[in-house]
């Protein structure tokens, strides 16, 4: 009687052990690639491509499988190892890269009808002649969460919503793409838009750490230090970075009272005006006399098309959201955010901030409708697979905005990498940077950015490898046609000047 209790008993504890793996093995997904042939054609010369589409499995310092990371890859056939290799990304944070895919980088790219509101599909979808393809292979990451990338074996999203989890997620994978693809001794730059600048600054810094240096790192409508765009409370840095775009603004809409027939010589008066005028009335706070208030009211109404009263009721102080709604209320328009060229009707008169950015709903139908499109009928990408276009779509989305050397007395007292880069630049004096501004960019204003590269504390050498650039469009400047022909023009140079 005793064997078969035995028995029964082993049979019990061995499928209890089973059981007990089963749970210590979480599941890791298998990644999955399409691979098409592609060509672009610039300058007169077709350029054949390989591209591959899909997701590759990212390990992590122990070697364990943490992630399918989305990607799409485009490489010249029969190239050499020498040929630069850019890696590229959107922002958000949480935002896949289909925007700069499909914008400017590349082989195709969608037409919109900037700065006006695009008809519904069919959209044009074109040969992309502004591409950089023709100079280096490009690779457009989808962080986690985004894109087709997901957490898989024992790793959760909030593993890789975070600043510091994100660019280590990203540098992991950069590191091995390079190792997968034999691109280790490649020439190598960073490319990121919004809060992929903000990104990049931290990659560059971990990549060099790790022995990656890159030859350059271009960063389209940039932010380094949170500070100049989240307005908090008694901080007048917001206030200053915003106005001379607001001036731009207004410039563009013959808002100004006084007006130059250039827009930079124009910007560098209201620059002056900034630095010599606002900025020392903001800092008084209460303690500015009245008549001195009254003069900085007027000068302000002078350059931004918005009234005196107005920014009397304001206190010298105007968030965007408020800029928006206010410089065309009497038209019964709103400005954009993104690009604040762009207007549209505004559905409260009354309201004092904006209800929504009329260049994201001109141009976003257009964009997704298209990639998507693009995506599964000619990249090939299994249409059992979804691809998330924000992660901000996913239930419990969450960003830890925490970042190493920001935290003092366990709080955050910035949100800031703009010390990583000035670190990396220091420590690798033939690393260059490109920044590229839109004038009508109202989400990462460009007097923020010119704040930030001049208080980095660089020496005059290092500081010369930082190269400005300026559009006359808005965050997204390609969707202009003038400033598309400009952006090629200027990240092709850049890329010749880091690999001669």
């Amino acid at each position: 009687m005793k064997k078969p209790i035995l028995i029964l008993f082993s049979i019990c504890f061995c499928l209890l052990l089973r059981a007990q793996e089963d749970k210590a093995a979480p599941i890791v997904l298998p990644a999955e690639v399409s691979t098409t042939a592609q060509q672009v054609t610039i300058n007169g010369k077709t350029i054949p491509l390989t591209a591959k589409a899909g997701t590759m499995q990212l390990r992590d310092e122990n070697n364990e499988v943490i992630a399918l990371f989305g990607f799409t890859s485009y490489t010249k056939n029969n190239a050499t190892a020498d040929r630069p290799i850019v890696f590229a990304y959107n922002g958000g944070p949480g935002s896949s890269s289909f925007w700069l895919h499909m914008g400017v980088l590349g082989p195709k790219r969608i037409v919109v009808n900037d700065p006006d509101f695009t008809s519904a599909a069919p959209y044009p979808l074109v040969n992309n002649e502004y591409s950089i393809l023709d100079i280096a292979d490009l690779v457009m990451i989808d962080p986690v969460g985004t894109g087709l990338s997901v957490p898989t074996g024992k790793a959760e999203f909030k593993d890789f919503w975070g600043v510091d989890q994100d660019i280590r997620s990203i540098s992991l994978f950069i590191t091995q793409y390079l190792i997968n693809n034999d691109r280790l001794n490649s020439p190598k730059f960073l490319l990121g838009e919004s809060y992929g600048t903000f990104r990049n600054a931290g990659v560059m810094k971990r990549l060099l750490s790790q022995g990656i240096a890159m030859n350059g790192v271009i960063m389209v409508s940039a932010v380094f230090d949170l500070r100049t765009l989240l307005f908090p409370p008694n901080d007048d840095m917001p206030y200053v970075a915003h106005f001379p775009t607001y001036a731009a603004t207004a410039w563009y809409h013959k808002k100004n009272q006084t007006r130059h027939d250039n827009l930079e010589l124009f910007l560098e008066d209201v620059r002056k005006f900034t630095v010599e005028e606002y900025v020392p009335a903001l800092f008084l706070g209460d303690q500015i006399s009245a008549e001195r208030k009254q003069e900085v009211a007027q000068g302000l109404a002078m350059y931004s098309g918005l009234s005196a009263a107005f920014w009397l009721r304001a206190d010298l102080r105007v968030k965007a959201g408020e800029y928006f709604q206010e410089l065309l209320r009497e038209e019964g328009m709103t400005v954009g955010r993104l690009d604040s060229r762009y207007k549209g009707t505004n559905e409260d008169l009354l309201s004092q901030f904006a209800d929504y950015d009329p260049q994201s709903s001109a141009i976003s139908p257009a964009y997704i409708t298209t990639f998507l499109d693009y995506l599964h009928r000619e990249l090939g990408v299994n249409k059992d697979l979804m691809y998330t276009i924000t992660a901000g779509r996913r239930d419990g989305f969450k960003w830890d905005w925490s970042h190493e050397g920001n935290v003092i007395w366990n709080a955050n007292a910035a949100v800031n990498t703009a010390p990583d880069m000035a670190t990396t630049l220091t420590k690798d004096p033939n690393m260059k940077v490109l920044i590229l501004n839109g004038y009508y960019d109202l989400a990462t204003v460009f007097y923020g950015v010119e704040h930030t590269i001049d208080h980095l504390g660089l020496k005059p050498e290092i500081k010369d490898n930082i190269i400005m650039k300026y559009y006359e469009a808005g965050h997204m400047m390609y969707t202009h046609e003038p400033s598309l022909i400009k952006f090629k023009e200027d990240v092709a140079a850049f890329i010749r000047s880091c690999t001669e």
